[in-house]
């Protein structure tokens, strides 16, 4: 079977797509304990439970740090995508590869775009 191209299974999940999957699922699980945060607070808060208010405080906190620390992951990795594909894009014109450079410019701006939506 030399020369012949392996195909790619459509179940199969790239790195980047699995570590994308990843970081929502982490702000969703954070959404979601900082939303759980909040109720118990109220909660708490609503029957003079103390201790219930000030654990739903932390489980809120906690939520909002979990999902800025996915946030800041990909905007890290935004900015790793925009630098690579700036240096693919400046060797292109370099070596007067248009399709190269296309791609570079395209690579710089997905990453550019990665940034932002993370903010």
């Amino acid at each position: 079977m030399k020369g012949m191209a392996r195909r790619r299974s459509p179940l199969r999940v790239s790195r980047h797509e699995e570590s994308t999957m990843s970081n929502e699922s982490d702000r969703n699980e954070g959404a979601a304990d900082e939303l759980g945060g909040k109720l118990k607070k109220g909660l708490g808060k609503l029957i003079g439970d103390e201790q219930m208010e000030a654990e739903g405080r932390a489980k809120e906190v906690r939520g909002k740090v979990q999902q800025e620390d996915a946030k800041a992951d990909e905007r890290a990795k935004g900015a790793l995508e925009e630098a690579a594909g700036a240096i693919k894009n400046r060797v292109g014109k370099l070596v007067d590869n248009e399709q190269m450079a296309a791609e570079g410019k395209a690579k710089e701006l997905k990453g550019e775009n990665r940034q932002k939506a993370n903010q």
